[in-house]
């Protein structure tokens, strides 16, 4: 198999399903408290096609990891009404952890099976293209669901921090913070792309989100070295 296309692969699969469980999560958690939207439009599916955006799930990710940078993507927004929500401003908070939290338990599951995978290499002279395959996904699987768990919760709209933050604020401060919501798609552009290009070493997602990622990969990895034997 093509190399290029052998990483793609192991990079695609691990990414939709992480993108998939987190928008479901926030569906699921959103009916829990109170708003069945996600369930009347049918989006609690874990059916790809439901959520997937072609841009954000696929070109997006697709030219970062061409281009050697942060694996990220996104998926069609799961609806949520806040004032169907029985407490809206703990529902809020509770739906937009969800996403992120669902990351985080999908990041262990990974990590056992990875180490599981990893056991069984020991018994083996030379794995097999299926082996590394799968060992291939399960370590992407693991970093892209810490990456999309911790750079969500950044609090810039539209992100679930800003949410988690907004519920936090007093009414008044989270009525004005709450403003910044139609500004959050471009300050996100300024700060990801377009300051990082235009000045030389700024980084925030290198200096804010990176080492934070890797230090929690490093505990999942120490977790697949328990299941592993080692």
């Amino acid at each position: 198999m093509n190399e290029t296309l052998f990483q793609a692969a192991a990079l695609i699969v691990p990414l939709v399903i992480a993108i998939v469980f987190h928008e479901v999560a926030h569906g699921w958690t959103a009916r829990a408290l109170g708003d069945p939207t996600a369930a009347q439009m049918k989006r609690l599916s874990l059916n790809p096609f439901r959520h997937v955006d072609p841009v954000g799930t696929i070109l997006v990710p697709g030219a970062l990891a061409l281009a050697k940078g942060p694996i990220m993507g996104w998926a069609k927004p799961v609806p949520v009404v806040k004032s169907r929500l029985r407490n809206p401003r703990f529902g809020m908070m509770a739906v937009a952890a969800a996403g992120p939290g669902s990351n985080l338990v999908l990041a262990a599951v990974g990590a056992i099976l990875l180490g599981l995978v990893m056991g069984g290499y020991q018994a083996l002279q030379e794995p097999s293209l299926v082996a590394r395959f799968v060992a291939l996904n399960l370590f992407n699987f693991i970093t892209i669901n810490v990456f999309l768990a911790l750079f969500n919760l950044l609090p810039i709209p539209p992100f679930d921090g800003s949410h988690i933050v907004e519920g936090l604020l007093p009414e008044r401060a989270a009525a004005q913070y709450e403003r910044l919501r139609p500004l959050g798609f471009p300050i996100i552009l300024l700060l990801i792309v377009v300051l990082p290009w235009l000045v030389p070493g700024f980084d925030p997602v290198g200096k804010l989100v990176v080492p934070p990622v890797q230090w929690l990969t490093g505990q999942y990895m120490a977790l697949a070295a328990v299941f592993a034997g080692g």
